[in-house]
C-alpha cells in the first residue's frame, strides 16, 4: 500500500513549517555538482521505491546527473526538513505538499527557489487551478503533485445481491445504507482515528451540497462557517453513525483498518480517494463502483486535491541541474509512467491512449480530466486551511462521532478557527 497523499498533507496538526522566522540561508557552493540529493516521504510499498529509482535511471543515464534518492518517515520529514534546508545540507530536491502549510510556509521563510522563470524556459504545462496551488505573491515555487479525487467507492456484488443502485442522491445512499445494515454488514467503512479522515468527510460531504463555489466562499472568508449548510454537513455523519451506518467507535477505527473491512467485504462503501484504486487493483476481488458523495439533491461532486510534488531548495548545488530533473519530472514519459506504475494522475494534459490501465484507474483518469478541464469540483478542506483550523475540523468530526458537541457548537469553533 502506498501511503496516501492527500493523507500525508493531513496527517498531522502540528507542522513545525508553520514557523514565521524568516532570514537568509548559507549561499549555494559547488555550482558544477552534477549530483542531486531527493528527498521523498518514505513510502510503505518498498517495491514503489525500488521502481521509482530504476525510472530516474533512465533520466540520469540521459543527462549525466546523478540523482540520490532518499527518505524519511512523514513525522521526521517535518520535524528536520526546515532545518535541513536552513543548514545548507539538505535536499536538492524534494517532495512536499502545496498547501499553506506546507509549501507556503517555506515560501514565507525563503527556502525554495523562485521557479517562474523554469517554467517558461522548459515551457511545463500544468492545470491552472494545480498552478495556482504553487504560486505565492504572483511566483510559481513548485510543480504540484498528482491529481486526486476524494468520493465514495462501492462493492458493486453486494449492491446486486441486495438489489441496489447505484445512489443519484443522499435519500438513495441512506435507503442503500439502511438495507446493508439490516443484511448484516458495514454500511460504510468509516475510520477516524487519525483524524484526518474528518477532515475528508467533512469536505465531501460539504463540498456536494454546496459546490466547488459555495467552498470557496468559506475557504475566502465571504461566508460564515456557522452557516447551516456546514451543521447539515457535520450532523449527516454524526446521523448516519447514530444510525449504525459506520463501524462501531469510528474514531477507533484507523485508517488500515477501514480499508481492510471493504476488502473483506465486511463493509460495503468505503469513502475516501482515488489514491486507493492501486489497492483495489491488487487486492478486490469483486467489481468496485466509484462516485462522488452524493448530494441532497443529485449525484454530487468530487472533491479535488493534490498530493505531493517536487521543490527545489534555495540551497541546491546546481539549479541548472535540478530544474533539468524538474523537467523529467514534468515530461510526457514520467506522466504515463507514473500513471502505469504508481496509479497516480499528474496534474497536466497527457495523451492517455493506449495507457495500460485497469478499468477502475481510467474511470478515475477520465473522471480528473472532467475536472481539470473546468467542470465543479470541491476541495479537500485541510489542503486548504491553516493548521489552528484543521485542528479545530479534526478535533470537531471526532467530538461530533462521539456525541461529545453538537454539528453547530463545531461549526462555530470552526468559525472561530478561520479568524485566528
Amino acid at each position: 500500500m502506498r501511503i496516501p497523499p492527500l493523507k500525508i498533507l493531513a496527517a498531522t496538526t502540528a507542522c513545525l513549517l508553520l514557523a514565521a522566522c524568516t532570514g537568509g540561508v548559507p549561499a549555494s557552493s559547488d555550482s558544477n555538482s552534477k549530483t542531486l540529493k531527493y528527498l521523498i516521504e518514505e513510502p510503505e510499498d518498498a517495491e514503489a521505491l525500488k521502481a521509482l529509482k530504476e525510472h530516474i535511471a533512465d533520466f540520469e543515464k540521459r543527462s549525466g546527473i546523478d540523482v540520490e534518492v532518499s527518505t524519511l518517515p512523514l513525522d521526521n520529514m517535518r520535524t528536520v526538513l526546515q532545518t535541513q534546508l536552513r543548514s545548507g545540507e539538505g535536499p536538492d530536491v524534494f517532495s512536499w505538499g502545496s498547501g499553506p502549510s506546507f509549501g507556503g510556509a517555506l515560501v514565507k521563510a525563503g527556502l525554495v527557489q523562485d521557479l517562474t522563470n523554469a517554467y517558461e524556459k522548459y515551457d511545463w504545462k500544468v492545470f491552472d487551478f494545480a498552478k495556482e496551488r504553487v504560486t505565492y505573491d504572483g511566483k510559481v515555487y513548485g510543480v504540484p503533485g498528482e491529481l486526486e479525487t476524494v468520493g465514495l467507492f462501492y462493492n458493486k456484488k453486494i449492491f446486486a445481491d441486495l438489489g441496489l443502485n447505484q445512489p443519484q442522491n443522499l435519500n438513495d445512499l441512506k435507503v442503500a445504507a439502511e438495507a446493508i445494515r439490516k443484511a448484516g454488514k458495514v454500511p460504510l467503512a468509516v475510520g477516524d482515528k487519525e483524524a484526518w479522515e474528518g477532515g475528508h468527510l467533512l469536505s465531501m460531504a460539504l463540498s456536494s451540497a454546496v459546490g466547488g463555489n459555495g467552498i470557496e466562499a468559506l475557504l475566502s472568508g465571504q461566508k460564515s462557517w456557522k452557516s447551516p449548510e456546514v451543521a447539515a454537513a457535520l450532523q449527516l455523519w454524526a446521523d448516519f453513525n447514530k444510525a449504525g451506518y459506520l463501524p462501531k467507535s469510528p474514531t477507533s477505527v484507523d485508517y488500515d483498518t477501514s480499508t481492510a473491512m471493504f476488502f473483506s467485504g465486511e463493509a460495503a462503501m468505503i469513502p475516501t480517494g482515488s489514491w486507493l484504486v492501486g489497492e483495489i487493483d491488487d487486492s478486490a476481488d469483486f467489481e468496485v463502483g466509484y462516485i462522488p458523495f452524493p448530494a441532497p439533491n443529485g449525484p454530487g461532486i468530487f472533491t479535488g486535491g493534490l498530493g505531493s510534488g517536487p521543490w527545489i531548495s534555495k540551497t541546491a548545488r546546481n539549479k541548472d541541474a535540478a530544474e533539468k530533473f524538474l523537467d523529467f519530472l514534468q515530461s510526457e514519459e514520467h506522466g504515463r509512467w507514473t500513471v502505469e506504475n504508481l496509479h497516480t494522475i499528474p496534474p497536466r494534459p497527457m495523451d492517455t491512449a493506449n495507457l495500460d490501465v485497469s478499468p477502475m484507474l481510467a474511470q478515475v483518469l477520465n473522471d480528473t480530466a472532467k475536472v481539470s478541464a473546468g467542470g465543479d469540483f470541491g476541495y479537500n478542506i485541510d489542503v486548504m486551511a491553516s493548521d489552528t483550523f484543521n485542528k479545530a475540523m479534526y478535533d470537531g468530526v471526532q467530538a461530533i462521532l462521539t456525541g461529545q458537541q453538537t454539528a453547530e457548537e463545531v461549526a462555530a469553533s470552526l468559525e472561530t478557527a478561520a479568524k485566528r
